[in-house]
């Protein structure tokens, strides 16, 4: 197979991930239950995440039947064109589940093991956020014309900005997360907490906050929103000189990013 320009990767993940999200908003069962549980009881799966990721998985091999996936609810192949996708085909499932609107479909495609496609789909803002290693970074619909830039916000003072975190569903992690925000609070104007990994990298993108970070996000949870982030002029990382990852996750305007990840490596937000 010869190797796809970036538009095609681009198309194929905008239609799988409004097919997807299209899914997810008209098709939400009203008695909607919990599927499965993962980390703990309260990390949950519904029957909407699996039939999503079913949905976007199916879609693409049919069209790039050699690339590799890697989904959240499972979905895992090799592949042996350098193309893998990895997916969350519901960013957010607790807000879902509860009816509350803040979670996202999320797609990015990795060449060779660099991302340079991703996508974030929230349906219920009716915006889809997009970026192109080196292309830039754009949204569409919602209270945006179509293909408005990205560009994150100027950077003010640490004291004066407004930052977005997560919790962990495993209890001691939480307890520790707790802590970290408690120490973190007043260095800053306020915290928030969302429930989409993937909606708080394009909230950082679009100006909306001025810093993000997480403990203990995957793969899938980050991907398409770390390229969207940084494709807006948004630094993203990990601990000093670490890339994002499962032990820390920090996406921020520069200018804000280097004293709050300072702030996170003294606080030892990677560890209890």
């Amino acid at each position: 197979m010869t190797d796809p320009n970036l538009s095609e990767l681009l198309a194929l993940a905008l239609e799988a991930a409004s097919r997807a999200g299209a899914l997810l908003r008209d098709g939400r069962p009203a008695d909607l239950g919990v599927a499965a549980t993962k980390s703990s009881p309260i990390d949950v799966v519904t029957e909407m995440d699996i039939a999503a990721e079913k949905l976007i998985t199916g879609f693409l091999s049919e069209r790039r039947p050699q690339d590799g996936v890697l989904g959240e609810e499972g979905a895992s192949a090799e592949g042996s064109s350098g193309i893998r996708w990895v997916v969350d085909p519901l960013d957010g499932t607790v807000n879902y589940l509860y009816g509350l609107p803040t979670w996202a479909v999320s797609i990015a495609a990795e060449r060779d093991g660099v991302r340079v496609v991703g996508v974030v789909a929230a349906p219920m803002r009716r915006e889809t956020y997009r970026a192109v290693l080196g292309g830039g970074a754009y949204v569409e619909g919602g209270a945006y014309g179509d293909g408005t830039a990205l560009r994150c916000r100027p950077a003010p003072p640490l004291d004066q900005a407004l930052v977005s975190t997560g919790f962990n569903y495993v209890g001691d992690v939480r307890a520790h997360q707790a802590d970290v925000a408690q120490k973190l609070i007043p260095r800053l104007r306020d915290i928030r907490r969302s429930g989409s990994a993937a909606v708080d990298l394009c909230d950082v993108a679009a100006g909306r906050l001025d810093g993000y970070y997480e403990r203990g996000l995957h793969p899938w949870d980050l991907a398409a929103g770390d390229l969207i982030a940084r494709e807006a002029g948004a630094h993203t990382g990990g601990r000093p000189g670490l890339p994002a990852d499962g032990d820390l996750t920090v996406a921020a305007t520069p200018g804000v990013f280097e004293p709050l990840q300072a702030l996170l490596e003294e606080f030892g937000a990677w560890h209890d």
